[in-house]
């Protein structure tokens, strides 16, 4: 079983070794450990070469549509605005709420990242936020990192709660205990997770010790609060659908009006530095300002299955295409209108318009966007090829039962690095439910374990493995254009992965006998 580990590790150990020690850029890493996930697969794992084959179509199929169809939308819909000049509109709203870094890091990263996050998911709440920390003006590397950072916790709920829906329903267990469960181990890390943010602002900043952040810890402190709370009661009491979303629109509420009343717009050295033209806003001007974002979530709010009349016939506009071939294969299906990046690009169109952009600047400017993210395009190709072959092949199981055969007991510690496993390989929380949320369940059956507790624990820790997924290093160096540069990001992030994951794997061992005990 431990050779049988260390084989399936390979390409996960190769893509670590690639982006933090080679230094390699990730459309290269990638493809690279595509290629050893194809010849394991074949060689040691057995697999028909038609079904490797197909497996890695599937992935390829997968990568184009949703996924890459929403990272190229979303990062259209921001290059567009500020194509059209809008984006310095947007910087001076955002900046008359604060000019504090740190606190446009928290509203931003955190509150409309966690927002993003619980409508749309596929990778916007990294890429849209961290577009507009550079049109705000910072460091590139740093907006990709903060904006990693902080879309940790919201990707239990993403996508109008998809992981957390689809871990309850691949186990047939109540989703609203799954997702009170879910909560209430996310708890410490909600409410630590924009301290971090902060501090790594500040640090970023020059900021030479703790006394640099006192003015702010209690805003930093109820920015957390604000949104497990409601988060807690939404999923207690609602369901799995809207925690993240509700969360986010309380956390970022609560944050403005202390920003407001505590900081009063006094000078500190961590302002914005921008050039006040000294023209004051009209509200025509503000809206046709951020009209594609306002446009993108009225689409993705009316289109969701909070609304069935509408979502309903979307959503059955689709097709089933055979892909793979083996054992327990499926047809994939294509969803045509009522999937996110269809609908973010009809907003992002209608956006330009209403910013009196001539049609054809618009489609030069979509263009340009799929150009600049080519690169990009081809290393989550080749990240989603590798974890469908994984899967189908055996080798992610492969993983997961060595790691469940060695740990006995002391399995709750490891269940969430499980999944963040899941997500790490797939890119995906949601393919992290799929893949490993039975699993959970029968080692809790087996071991004496609350199964809800255990399943809610893959979940938890899938929003770890977002930090270092190469899919999503992916999108955050698209959105900053910083392509190429992965290797750096991963070095940044890796400690924080580490935290979460330490974290998630105490509250599961000791929590599931304070809490369910």
């Amino acid at each position: 079983m431990f050779i049988q580990f260390i084989l399936a590790m390979l390409p996960i150990i190769w893509l670590i070794i690639a982006l933090s020690g080679l230094k390699m850029a990730g459309h290269i890493a990638c493809p690279i450990a595509l290629v050893i996930t194809i010849i394991e697969a074949l060689f040691l794992w057995k697999q028909k070469l038609i079904d490797v084959l197909t497996g890695g179509v599937e992935g390829f199929a997968m990568a184009i549509w949703p996924i890459c169809l929403v990272i190229v939308a979303a990062v259209f819909t921001y290059n567009l605005v500020v194509h059209t000049k809008n984006m310095e509109l947007i910087k001076k709203m955002l900046t008359s709420v604060s000019k504090d870094k740190r606190i446009l890091v928290l509203i931003i990263a955190w509150g409309f990242g966690g927002f993003m996050e619980g409508m749309a998911g596929f990778g916007t709440a990294v890429a849209i936020p961290a577009g507009i920390l550079c049109g705000l003006g910072f460091e590139p590397i740093f907006a990709a990192t903060v904006c990693l950072v902080a879309n940790t916790t919201p990707v239990a709920f993403g996508s109008i709660g998809i992981p957390t829906v689809t871990a309850a329903n691949v186990t047939g267990l109540s989703p609203h205990l799954t997702a009170s469960y879910v909560v209430l181990q996310l708890a410490i890390m909600v409410i630590v997770a924009p301290f971090l943010v902060v501090f790594i602002t500040g640090k970023h900043e020059g900021a030479k010790g703790i006394g640099d952040y006192k003015e702010i810890l209690f805003i930093t402190l109820m920015s957390g609060i604000s949104f497990v709370v409601p988060q807690y009661l939404t999923a207690r009491f609602i369901g799995a659908e809207l925690p993240a979303v509700i969360g986010s629109v309380c956390c970022m509420a609560v944050t403005i009006i202390l920003a407001k009343v505590i900081l009063k717009g006094k000078p500190s050295k961590f302002d914005i530095e921008l050039e006040d033209d000294g023209e004051a806003l009209t509200l025509k001007d503000a809206i046709v300002a951020w009209s594609p974002f306002i446009l993108v979530l009225v689409f993705l709010l009316v289109t969701s299955s909070l609304v069935p009349a509408i979502n309903g016939p979307l959503s059955s506009i689709k097709s089933s295409v055979p892909i793979y071939t083996g054992k327990g294969a499926s047809p994939y299906t294509f969803t045509w209108i009522g999937t996110p990046g269809v609908l973010i690009l009809i907003a992002a169109f209608i956006g330009g318009l209403i910013q009196k952009c001539p049609i054809g600047e618009i489609f030069k400017v979509l263009w340009d966007t799929i150009v600049q993210m080519f690169k990009t395009i081809i290393t989550i190709m080749a990240v989603l090829a590798t974890a469908k072959i994984m899967g189908y092949s055996g080798m992610t199981q492969s993983i997961a039962n060595f790691i469940v055969g060695v740990t006995g007991s002391l399995y709750p510690l490891v269940a969430p690095l499980i999944g963040s496993i899941g997500t790490f390989v797939t890119g995906s929380s949601t393919s992290s439910s799929v893949l490993f949320s039975k699993l959970q369940s029968s080692t809790g059956a087996e071991l004496g374990i609350n199964q809800a507790w255990l399943v809610a624990a893959n979940t938890v820790g899938s929003t770890a493995g977002k930090i270092i997924s190469p899919q999503s290093i992916a999108i955050a160096t698209a959105a900053t254009a910083t392509v190429g540069k992965e290797s750096e990001i991963l070095t940044k992030v890796i400690k924080y992965f580490v935290l979460f994951v330490v974290v998630y794997g105490l509250v599961c061992y000791f929590g599931e006998g304070i809490i369910i005990g």
